[in-house]
């Protein structure tokens, strides 16, 4: 339904297109032409301009039309989902029963040069820090003056 509204759109913009370049324009460069195109011409000079003007207040609306349906279509197939549909439904997941450390798996895995030996348990201790700040005299090099 989507794709034929979107379809019948295009159309309507097209046409709508084709009708304002057709009126004629109040500087003289419109495509619409600018005389009147003689007594026995199929239609008047105010009479096309009526037309035009209609057409073009027609396809207004039709445009204005379709998009408002477009634009609710598109809402209503995105419409948000409650938090709280699915609540209690599902269980927590389960931690694998040799839920070791990546580094382990990878060394199980790939059979490297410490496929044997355990992790270590903790990471070794930070340095200590410096027990005394630096000195906070007037820097070794000179200054330029």
């Amino acid at each position: 339904m989507q794709t034929v509204l979107i379809v019948v759109h295009l159309l309507i913009v097209l046409a709508l297109i084709a009708v304002v370049l057709l009126q004629r324009s109040e500087g003289g460069l419109g495509l619409g032409g600018g005389g009147s195109g003689g007594v026995s011409g199929f239609m008047t000079g105010r009479g096309q301009a009526n037309a035009l003007t209609r057409a073009t207040a027609i396809l207004a609306a039709l445009f204005f039309a379709t998009s408002m349906t477009l634009a609710v279509m598109s809402h209503r197939g995105a419409a948000p989902k409650s938090i709280l549909e699915g609540a209690g439904t599902t269980q927590p997941a389960q931690p694998a029963p040799n839920a070791d450390n990546l580094l382990d798996t990878l060394r199980r895995q790939g059979g490297g040069e410490g496929a044997g030996q355990p992790a270590p348990a903790a990471p070794a201790a930070p340095a200590p820090a410096p027990a005394a700040p630096a000195p906070s005299g007037p820097p070794d090099a000179p200054q330029s003056r």
